[in-house]
């Protein structure tokens, strides 16, 4: 081989190895250009009565919805929540239309409010904790039985509402024994709980905590009760489900 073709052949391996170096450099600014990854979004099933469905209330002013939307301002978009309530819906009620449902799907969170109308309407006690932990067993099937995906809201007291108040310290007592059954279940089953009676129990100091029909909670009760479960549900959901 002549010097000049040795030389040549160098000079090409030298080109050839600059290149791979370029190329290289480009990939990894390429890398470190790539937008950061977003969460996938989530989905919500709401189980309840009125204080789901939100009697009173738009639909963005429910508690789900309000709470949804919180999500995804903090970095974890959420899809509409799918709700199963209807106002004067009973724990029995609420099973039956579950049922009917017939969902063949899983959730990346569900939550469960329900008893009010069994207290309303002089259900037995026992008859609530039986169907309650029904309700909570399908609540944590339909989260992939994973409790760390579900939570249970404890029931409002409209024994301080203007509708109640007549007959307050009847409705605080009975809605206290159905909210200790419902603590007890889900705290048997790791599900996390929130204790929203007390805001309920300010609307007669603060009428605006109600709707206009004087017994259901207003958009700024359901603000208050978001308010009290973002940074627990935040935390339980951070990791995308």
């Amino acid at each position: 081989m002549s010097l000049s073709n040795s030389k040549m052949k160098h000079t090409l391996i030298a080109l050839f190895i600059c290149s791979l170096m370029a190329c290289k450099h480009e990939s990894l600014e390429m890398i470190n250009t790539l937008p950061p990854t977003i969460p996938d979004t989530l989905s919500y099933l709401a189980l309840g009565d009125s204080y789901t469905i939100g009697q009173g209330v738009l639909p963005n002013e429910r508690y789900p919805n309000l709470l949804a939307d919180t999500l995804g301002q903090l970095g974890i978009p959420m899809h509409e929540p799918q709700i199963i309530a209807q106002t004067g819906w009973t724990t029995a009620n609420l099973i039956t239309a579950i049922n009917n449902a017939q969902i063949n799907t899983t959730f990346d969170f569900v939550s469960l409010l329900i008893g009010v109308n069994n207290q309303y309407q002089h259900k037995p006690i026992t008859e609530y904790q039986q169907q309650f932990e029904q309700l909570l067993q399908k609540a944590i099937v339909f989260a992939n039985n994973d409790t760390s995906k579900v939570v249970v809201l404890s029931i409002p007291d409209y024994g301080y509402t203007p509708f109640g108040q007549a007959n307050q310290a009847t409705i605080s007592a009975q809605i206290a024994e159905f909210n200790a059954i419902n603590k007890a279940i889900a705290n048997a089953y790791g599900v996390q709980y929130f204790d929203i009676t007390p805001i309920s129990q300010q609307a007669l100091l603060q009428p605006n905590l109600v709707a206009t029909d004087e017994l259901h909670p207003s958009g700024e009760m359901y603000k208050q009760w978001v308010a009290l479960m973002i940074n627990n549900v935040k935390e339980l959901l951070k990791n995308g489900g």
